[in-house]
């Protein structure tokens, strides 16, 4: 068991950008617009967002805000699939037997929102990407927990996906529509986290992990659980 405080929090997805939106989507979730509508990261410079894809964007559209005023604060980034649409358009160009690009395929890879991160920031603090599987958020947060207790003031999480192109469709079913949710975490005992296991597979929930958690936080429950594969993640907010 792992306990922990959300001090704050921040989501973005297409047409859920502020606190009433995603309290509407959370009461009835549905499936959103999966446009290709990008979060405003106009705190950038001009010449930095461009490098930016919707991924990178997202990502430092919820963390931005949440480590205002912050100085030396730990980064977790977790993503599944990661810069898939990226990947994607390396992999046509190589099939194509056209020339690849440097800064694509440098931007392409699963700790390049990290490296952004901290050259933007000049922050220099420990950053880690991890790419889990169903459960990639309790990952995050056994990361972000082995930091708070190591005596860093705060933690940042970040979970975040992208739409992935159409060609993956059979075997990436678990991104609904493109998504960020950002955690500032610090050490406390407001919630819990602790592992079990389940005697058989048990079913997928309709939302990724990251969506439930956000039903959660705003419906104010005060138990949520995740299940993947035969372990059974339960989060529990203290009365």
């Amino acid at each position: 068991m792992i306990t922990f405080n959300i001090a704050q929090w921040r989501a973005w997805a297409p047409g859920l950008e502020s606190v009433d939106d995603w309290q509407t989507w959370s009461r009835q979730p549905v499936i959103v617009d999966r446009s290709d509508g990008a979060p405003d990261v106009s705190f950038l410079p001009a010449m930095q967002r461009r490098r930016l894809s919707r991924l990178a964007r997202m990502a430092f559209s919820v963390a931005w805000p949440l480590a205002d005023g912050l100085q030396e604060l730990p980064l977790v980034f977790v993503s599944r699939h990661g810069e898939t649409p990226r990947t994607f358009d390396i992999l046509t160009d190589l099939a194509a037997e056209q020339p690849l690009s440097p800064t694509q395929f440098s931007l392409s890879v699963h700790n390049a929102v990290i490296g952004l991160w901290s050259i933007l920031r000049g922050e220099t603090s420990e950053m880690t990407a991890l790419a889990a599987a169903g459960d990639g958020l309790e990952h995050g947060m056994l990361e972000a927990a082995a930091l708070l207790k190591e005596g860093a003031p705060a933690v940042l999480l970040v979970v975040t996906e992208e739409q992935p192109p159409a060609v993956y469709s059979p075997w990436v079913d678990d991104v609904p529509f493109p998504y960020a949710v950002g955690l500032l975490l610090t050490a406390g005992h407001d919630w819990q986290l602790t592992l079990g296991h389940a005697p058989a597979k048990l079913p997928a929930t309709d939302w990724p992990h990251a969506l439930n958690l956000l039903r959660t936080l705003l419906t104010r429950q005060t138990t949520c659980q995740h299940a993947w594969k035969n372990r059974v993640w339960t989060w529990q907010r203290s009365p």
